[in-house]
């Protein structure tokens, strides 16, 4: 599967990278310099530094082959036109985030598939969204309370500590480990070790702190 993702901030390098590991070709699209040096060093996929309002720069990412296109950037104008440009090119299957819910109907009057407002702007979430769309919506609680993430756990202070003694807080929840490659439910008595990655349920307003915990 072939998609393209505009906006290489937190949600679209966090889902270009999830897809790039599947096994799926990307590319991602980011007009901030800084933003797209970043996520050219870190991701193994093509990178193209513009503006994907730009029919040019979207040709130049092959648009035309794409399966999905992910509007993911933090700008709701931008999302929108990109996503009535893309229309032309009979994609699959176009999904935009909304960070305004205000603007969530002028998103779905002009035909797009799916419009995703922040709270379920997860990488997780988004990716089951494009490869098992019937299981998305398992994985949102809370109707924008909350968020699911997946981290990376790197933080020295968190490494060698069990379970019970980070999870749960009144912020978030350890809710699932994998080891091995598979998901398991974690045990109180699990340890964290470096390079873990786990699913935390988290409120909304604790994500950076939450995020800040396990990885810094």
């Amino acid at each position: 599967m072939y998609i393209v993702i505009m906006g290489g901030g937190r949600v679209g390098l966090n889902l270009a990278s999830s897809l790039v590991a599947g096994g799926h070709d990307v590319t991602l699209i980011e007009n901030d310099s800084k933003l797209c040096n970043n996520a050219a060093s870190g991701l193994d996929a093509l990178v193209i530094c513009g503006n994907g309002t730009d029919i040019k720069t979207l040709e130049e990412a092959n648009i035309g082959d794409a399966d999905v296109f992910v509007a993911a950037t933090g700008h709701d104008e931008a999302n929108l036109l990109s996503c009535i440009l893309v229309k032309d090119y009979n994609i699959k299957k176009i999904i935009a985030r909304v960070s305004n819910p205000d603007h969530e109907d002028a998103f779905k009057k002009v035909g797009i598939d799916d419009v995703i407002s922040p709270e379920l702007t997860a990488a997780s979430y988004l990716e089951k969204l494009i490869i098992r769309p019937k299981i998305a919506d398992l994985i949102i609680i809370g109707k924008g309370n909350a968020e699911l993430l997946e981290i990376q756990v790197e933080n020295k202070h968190i490494i060698g500590k069990r379970i019970m003694d980070v999870s749960p807080t009144d912020d978030f929840i350890i809710a699932a480990l994998y080891k091995n490659g598979e998901i398991t439910i974690p045990k109180k008595d699990d340890i964290l070790n470096k390079g873990n990655r786990i699913s935390v349920l988290v409120k909304i307003n604790a994500v950076k702190k939450t995020t800040k915990l396990f990885t810094a």
